[in-house]
């Protein structure tokens, strides 16, 4: 097993990130164009991904947008929102353990420490995945920071 961790100061408060996080339209935004992610069920119509521990999400994992990676399945632990912390068990056919916290710190009224916290598991191949999520997560924290730029 090797971990990712990835910290950015955000310019937002820790409630607007959270409710964020919540909602499809933003996790397919941060992740792309390094990889997409389709729901292979039902959406609701206003976007809400409704995360709670005890839930489990599946979704179509494509790298790039085209070279497709299987079902990257999303097993919710934890999820709360005093403090802000979010744990899941992740896994796909490429890479069977992916377990990813994201921590959000109040620093003032509008602006949040966000990391990623991610456990990759891959076998010969968790050095290479490593490398990319490392990657990755830096990429999706640039997108966070553009759109809360970009909105305010």
């Amino acid at each position: 097993m090797m971990t990712v961790r990835r910290s950015s100061v955000f310019p937002a408060s820790a409630d607007e990130i959270f409710r964020r996080l919540q909602r499809l339209d933003t996790l397919q935004y941060i992740a792309a164009p390094l990889a997409t992610f389709s729901p292979t069920g039902e959406t609701p119509p206003d976007g809400e991904l409704r995360w709670e521990a005890g839930k489990t999400f599946a979704f179509r994992l494509r790298l790039f947008g085209v070279i497709p990676l299987g079902d990257h399945v999303i097993r919710v632990l934890e999820f709360g929102d005093r403090p802000y912390a979010i744990f899941t068990r992740e896994s796909n056919p490429s890479v069977p353990t992916w377990n990813h916290r994201i921590e959000l710190s109040a620093l003032d009224a509008d602006r949040t420490r966000y990391t990623d916290d991610v456990e990759i598991g891959a076998g010969w191949k968790t050095p290479l995945i490593w490398l990319w999520a490392w990657f990755f997560y830096g990429h999706r924290q640039r997108k966070w920071i553009r759109i809360l730029t970009r909105e305010r």
